[in-house]
C-alpha cells in the first residue's frame, strides 16, 4: 500500500512515499493521476467542486474545482471553509490510563514547594535599554570560568525588545510583567537578578509589587541609572551572580513525583505526518503525565482554530468552554483589524510537506493534546495553578508561544516537527520529536525522538510510553539534543501587542 488512508469516512488519504503518475495506490485500482510528493493528499473518489473533503475524519475545506480519484488535492484545488462542527460542551469527557506503577523523577525542590528540571541563573531585563548589560554579566560566566560550579546549568541572559514606547496599561506591557515575573518565579531557576535601565515604562518597582514578587536572596533588581552607568552596571551585576553562582552549586537533585512536572506542548514546522505521528504519539504521552498528577499545556491559539470542538467537548464544565470560546472570538477580531485571516496560518513550510487550510493544520495539531479534560484556560504567561490538561492563550509562532508556557510554568518543552525545527528553550529543556524518517535520520543532530515507527505498525500508546520514559531522563537530568548545541539563548520572546508611541 502506497496510501494510508486515516478513516473509512476520508476523501483523501496520505502518500506514504513519492507517486508518479500512474502508480497503484494500493486501494482498489486507483492509481496517482499525477506526481504526488509523500505527506501529500491524494482523492480517493471523485470530488465535485464546492463539496468539503475530509480527514481524519473532520472537514478540511471545500473543493475548489472537480478532481477525480488518484488527483493531487493540495492548494491549489482545496480551499479553507469556515467550520461548521458543532461542539456539545463536555460530551467528549474521559479518564485518563491508569496508573499501575507512580513514577519519579530526580528534580530540584524549591523553597516555594514547586521542583525544578534545572538549576539556572537567570538575568532578566525590564527594557531593551538592559539588554546589553544582561548579556555581559551572562557572557562573563562562560564554559570555563562555570566548570568548577558542577551543579549549576548556567547563567542566562533574558533580553527583548519593548518595555519602553508603549501605553503604560493594557495587554502589551501586561503580556510583558506576567512573562518577566513567571520566569522570575521559575522553577528551574535558583535565582534571578532583573535589571532596569530607571526611566522605562516597565518600572520594576511596579513589576514587582503588581506581579506579587518579593526581593530576596534568590530575586534581586537594580537599575543602570541608579549604579551609575553601564560598566559599572556591568561590573555590579557580575559580582551579585558571582555570589549566587556560588550559592546554587550547593543545590542537589533528589526525589519529586511526576506530578511536579509541567509540560509545554509545542509543534512547528509541521508537515503531512505530523497529525498523524508525532502530534497523537505527544497527546498519549500527555495523558500518562496527566494520569500521574501532571500538567500538560497545550497553546497555539490560531492552531487550535476550526478544531476548537474537540477541545470544547473535552471543557470540564461551561465557564472553561466559554473562556475558550472568548480567546478565539479575540483572535478573530484581531487579525480581521489587521487585514488578516486565521487561515493565513499554514506556513509555505507546511504546505510543501503536505498541508494545506488551518483546518487541517489545526486538527493535527489538537493531536498533541491528548484525551483528557480540559481543566481550565489561562491568558499568556499567567501562572497555572489546575492541574492536569489546561490551555494558555498565545500566538502560533514557536518561540513566543513556548516563552509563555514557560512563564506559566512549564519546566519541560516537547516540540514536534515534520520539517525540521531547531528551537531550543532555556531554563526549561525541549525534546524534539520527529514525524518522519527521513527528517529523524537527516537532522539527527537537532532530533531527540523519532515518532515515525507509528507508520510501520507501532501503536501511538507505544510511542507515547517513549515520550514519557524520555520526558521523565529529561526531567531528571539528561540533556536533550537542543541543550547539547547549546539552544535557548535567543528564544526568549515575549508577546507584544499594541502601539508603540
Amino acid at each position: 500500500m502506497k496510501v494510508l488512508r486515516l478513516t473509512d469516512a476520508d476523501d483523501v488519504g496520505i502518500a506514504l512515499a513519492p507517486l508518479a503518475a500512474g502508480d497503484a495506490l494500493g486501494l482498489g485500482d486507483i492509481c496517482a493521476l499525477e506526481p504526488i510528493a509523500a505527506g501529500h493528499k491524494v482523492a480517493l473518489r471523485r470530488i465535485e467542486a464546492g463539496k468539503a473533503i475530509v480527514k481524519y475524519g473532520a472537514i478540511i475545506g471545500q473543493a475548489l474545482q472537480n478532481m477525480e480519484a488518484g488527483a493531487h488535492v493540495h492548494s491549489h484545488n482545496l480551499g479553507f471553509v469556515a467550520s461548521s462542527q458543532e461542539a456539545i460542551i463536555g460530551s467528549d469527557l474521559k479518564a485518563g490510563p491508569p496508573v499501575v506503577t507512580p513514577r519519579s523523577f530526580e528534580g530540584y525542590h524549591r523553597p516555594d514547594g514547586q521542583v525544578g528540571t534545572r538549576n539556572y541563573i537567570g538575568v532578566l531585563t525590564s527594557v531593551n535599554c538592559s539588554a546589553t548589560v544582561a548579556k555581559r554579566i551572562a557572557a562573563f560566566f562562560h564554559e570555563d570560568r562555570m566548570a568548577e560550579f558542577v551543579h549549576v546549568d548556567g547563567v542566562a541572559a533574558f533580553t527583548h525588545t519593548t518595555g519602553c514606547g508603549t501605553a503604560s496599561t493594557g495587554d502589551g506591557v501586561e503580556n510583558l510583567q506576567r512573562t518577566l515575573a513567571g520566569y522570575a518565579r521559575h522553577a528551574n531557576f535558583h535565582s534571578v537578578v532583573i535589571i532596569g535601565l530607571g526611566c522605562e515604562v516597565n518600572q520594576l518597582v511596579r513589576l514587582v509589587q503588581d506581579m506579587g514578587l518579593t526581593r530576596s536572596d534568590r530575586l534581586q533588581t537594580f537599575t543602570i541609572q541608579d549604579v551609575g552607568g553601564t560598566a559599572r552596571a556591568i561590573e555590579h551585576g557580575r559580582g551579585l551572580v558571582q555570589e549566587l553562582v556560588q550559592e546554587a552549586n550547593h543545590a542537589r537533585r533528589t526525589t519529586a513525583p511526576v506530578s511536579a512536572l509541567t509540560l509545554g506542548l509545542q509543534c512547528g514546522g509541521s508537515d503531512g505526518w505530523s497529525g498523524v505521528t508525532a502530534n497523537p504519539a505527544l497527546g498519549a504521552a500527555s495523558d500518562l503525565l496527566v494520569a500521574h498528577g501532571g500538567t500538560a499545556i497545550l497553546s497555539e491559539t490560531p492552531e487550535i482554530y476550526g478544531a476548537e470542538y474537540l477541545l470544547l467537548q473535552r471543557a470540564k464544565n461551561a465557564e472553561v468552554a466559554q473562556a475558550l470560546k472568548d480567546r478565539l472570538a479575540w483572535w478573530e477580531d484581531y487579525v480581521g483589524k489587521h487585514g488578516a485571516s486565521l487561515d493565513n496560518n499554514p506556513s509555505p513550510g507546511n504546505k510543501a510537506g503536505g498541508l494545506t487550510t488551518i483546518l487541517e493544520k489545526s486538527l493535527g495539531a489538537v493531536a498533541k493534546s491528548g484525551s483528557t479534560p480540559l481543566n481550565a484556560v489561562y491568558r499568556y504567561g499567567q501562572a497555572i495553578t489546575e492541574k492536569g490538561f489546561v490551555f494558555m492563550d498565545s500566538p502560533g509562532y514557536d518561540p513566543c508561544s513556548a516563552t509563555g508556557q514557560i512563564a506559566s510554568g512549564a519546566n519541560l518543552i516537547a516540540f514536534t516537527t515534520g520539517r525540521g525545527s531547531v528551537f531550543g528553550s532555556k531554563p526549561s529543556p525541549c525534546l524534539k520529536l520527529a514525524s518522519n524518517q527521513a527528517l529523524a535520520r537527516h537532522m539527527d543532530e537537532d532530533m531527540d525522538i523519532d515518532c515515525s515507527p507509528i507508520l510501520s505498525g507501532e501503536s501511538i500508546e507505544a510511542a507515547g510510553a517513549r515520550i514519557f520514559e524520555a520526558l521523565i531522563e529529561t526531567a531528571s537530568g539528561k540533556l536533550t539534543q537542543s541543550e547539547a548545541l547549546g539552544l535557548g539563548d535567543e528564544e526568549f520572546v515575549p508577546w507584544q501587542i499594541g502601539a508603540f508611541l
